[in-house]
């Protein structure tokens, strides 16, 4: 079946941004511009198509990436708009590790928030070029300019502004296209949005208008040699000259064109279309996807249909009317309803039922899809989010993603007992789904403990529970996701032998434990001289000791970070010796280190943002201090008060409620997880007490 649209006119784009930002509502009006709806869909009405889930419309708030397909200026756009809430960060990251560039929505009031950093940090981290849209620029106390500082600032980019507002506030009226010099001014006839003039500069904005398009050259010529004599030389440089210089630039990761507009009043968000198409690449923009081979070896495949098969599969979810739905992101080659495909990661063989190209929760069947394609199955039965399908005949594993850890825990129970069973299929399900949310059972207590990003995250999962899968369930207290670390540098030896009549168990090692750095997770080396513990059983003795700090220190029982283990010494016995005893060896000696190398307890802090009016400033202070918080800053950003802290995670809890009541209800708040820090010791020995006495009343 020949292509639609060709992969040099498809983009794959996304939205992020701080939560209220505006993105949801961006996305509608690019919906709305592009012939998708015919309707414009409002968050606060709980109308956005966008925000289809029931929780997402009576709270306002996107909580899943939604996917859907529009075309502008006969380009094929795959847009993904993912949740602003640190909560769902994981729809973010998963987003952005598929899409090959993104609209990042900034406030003109807000600016740079602690999200808009997570996400950049996120998009960073999977080199995803990027343009900006300063969103609210008819807002009170609006301000474009510090906008584009904290960005270059803050974000550490090189923003080229391509628009200047005419009007301010709520006499913003349209804007001044920079690389055209034309000013587009929108209509005041509230029935037709869509229309604007492409007028003159007005005379008394001309000069303000030559200087900003200057200083973009200026810029530009400090990304592409190309322009650098013409600038010098005071030569004009046309328009197409210089879009080439921004996508050349935005392409490369050397800078970031930065748009305006006000997306609730329709206003710049043609140009902002306009931008995706001419500065976001095609897939074929981009670098060819990088796997590794059977044999370990790079390899790389190119956006090309004739290529072998690669895919990877970053989000699953559960559809009332087709059942298991798995979304792909298509690298290479072409995948058609009905083929056998190999999930590599896997090492099995799975069958495509059925493909779907999806708009928000609705869909469209299609026979077949290519390179750069954005699609959902249904039929896969064993692949989960992360999980590579390739031809069998040419496997690759394509790299997986960054999977943040849970920083609260939430024991879980089932209001009916008859439920059990429903509930263990439920949560089955909502973890395949959502690789940040975690499900165990607690050895000591024998409980359910659900585990997520913060208590919005579990709330929503909760809530789930009964809407979706008609299971009412009872919610614990949160508990607080500690870690143990070690202080100092200590050498261990255990010696595991076993006689129980035949072939016995033998294994001896010597391990080093060190400190490392916060958020360096667990590391296991060798440095064996002389075959004192043959290679065959290295990889034993690191699985038995990094499953001990796993499944918890000394302390109080909680997963042990931040460690060094190094095996350098032990020895071996002909017979008895056996993977097993060294993995027993292993863990028993890591238990024993730990006990000698001074643990300490730790503890999540979380960067905390309030912004309140100037009267309450003195109360929300006071509170973050009665809460163990640091205070870092505090500004004055539109006539309110921005108090930036850092807290612990575990005096948080219920914090809305609580400044809500200080503030009368006019503060709003973010937190973000931040670091983990040490927990004094006489609050670690609070904590080891509660926990205690929580295991004798379960023994009871």
């Amino acid at each position: 079946m020949a292509r639609q649209v060709s992969i040099a006119d498809t983009r794959n784009i996304g939205i992020i941004a701080h939560i209220d930002a505006g993105k949801t509502t961006t996305s509608e009006r690019i919906l709305f511009f592009t012939g998708v709806s015919q309707k414009i869909g409002e968050v606060h009405d709980g109308q956005a198509v966008m925000d289809w889930m029931a929780q997402e419309q009576e709270r306002g708030i996107t909580i899943t990436s939604a996917a859907t397909t529009c075309f502008w200026r006969n380009r094929r756009i795959n847009l993904i708009d993912t949740p602003g809430h640190v909560d769902f960060t994981i729809e973010v990251e998963r987003s952005l590790r598929v899409l090959d560039g993104v609209v990042a929505v900034f406030c003109a009031v807000g600016c740079v928030q602690p999200q808009s950093e997570t996400v950049w940090r996120q998009a960073d981290r999977y080199g995803v070029p990027r343009i900006a849209f300063i969103n609210k620029m008819d807002r009170l106390g609006s301000d474009y300019v510090r906008c584009v500082r904290e960005i270059k600032d803050k974000l550490s980019a090189v923003p080229c502004l391509l628009q200047l507002p005419v009007g301010k506030e709520d006499k913003f009226e349209g804007l001044i296209d920079l690389l055209e010099m034309k000013f587009l001014s929108y209509s005041k006839d509230a029935d037709d949005p869509t229309k604007y003039e492409v007028l003159d500069v007005p005379e008394a904005l001309r000069a303000e208008a030559e200087e900003a398009r200057n200083s973009l050259v200026e810029t530009l010529a400090d990304v592409d040699d190309d322009l650098i004599e013409d600038f010098l030389e005071g030569r004009e440089i046309e328009a197409a000259r210089l879009r080439a210089a921004l996508r050349k630039g935005a392409l490369a990761l050397k800078c970031v064109p930065v748009l305006l507009g006000s997306a609730f009043k329709n206003k710049g968000v043609q140009p902002l279309l306009d931008a995706v198409v001419d500065y976001l690449p095609a897939p074929t923009d981009i670098k060819p996807v990088s796997g590794l081979s059977p044999k370990g070896e790079q390899e790389e495949r190119a956006a090309d249909d004739a290529a072998p098969l690669s895919a990877l599969a970053f989000k699953l979810m559960s559809d009332p009317y087709v059942g298991h739905l798995t979304f792909l992101r298509i690298y290479s080659g072409v995948l058609k309803s009905g083929d056998q495909v190999y999930n590599s990661t896997r090492d099995g063989r799975e069958k495509i039922g059925r493909l779907l190209k999806m708009h928000a929760n609705k869909r469209e069947e299609i026979k077949e899809a290519g390179a750069g394609d954005i699609v959902a199955a249904v039929g896969l039965k064993n692949s989960t989010t992360g999980d590579t399908l390739c031809d069998e005949g040419k496997p690759l594993v394509l790299e997986q993603m960054h999977i943040p850890e849970p920083v609260i825990h939430i024991a879980l129970s089932p209001k009916k007992k008859d439920d059990a069973d429903k509930l263990s299929q439920a949560l089955t399900k909502l973890t395949g789904e959502d690789p940040s949310f975690r499900v165990k059972t607690d050895p000591e207590t024998a409980e359910i403990v659900i585990s997520g990003m913060g208590e919005l995250h579990l709330e929503i999962i909760a809530d789930r529970l009964q809407r979706e899968f008609k299971v009412a369930v009872n919610l614990g207290a949160p508990q607080v996701a500690y870690r143990e670390t070690i202080t100092k540098t200590m050498e261990c030896e255990y010696k595991h032998v076993r006689q129980t009549g035949g072939r016995g168990q033998y294994g001896h090692v010597w391990l080093r434990l060190e400190p490392l750095e916060p958020g360096s997770g667990l590391v296991y080396e060798t440095a064996v001289v002389g075959g004192t513990v043959p290679k065959e059983y290295h990889n034993a003795v690191g699985e038995g000791a990094l499953e001990a700090c796993r499944k918890g220190g000394v302390r109080a029982g909680f997963p042990v970070t931040d460690l060094k283990v190094t095996l350098f010494d032990g020895s071996f016995h002909d017979v008895d010796s056996s993977e097993m005893a060294f993995n027993v060896a292993g863990s028993m000696c890591m238990k024993e280190g730990l006990r000698k190398a001074g643990s300490i307890m730790l503890e999540p802090i979380m960067n905390l943002e309030v912004v309140t009016p100037d009267d309450f400033v003195g109360d929300v202070i006071g509170d973050i201090n009665s809460r163990r918080g640091k205070v870092s800053s505090l500004d004055t950003v539109g006539g309110s008060k921005v108090v930036t802290a850092d807290v612990p995670l575990g005096n948080m809890f219920g914090y809305s409620s609580e400044l809500r009541n200080r503030t009368q209800g006019r503060a709003t708040f973010s937190m973000q997880f931040g670091r983990y820090n040490p927990l004094p010791e006489n609050v670690a020995l609070e904590v080891i007490a509660q926990r205690e006495k929580k295991l004798q009343e379960n023994q009871k």
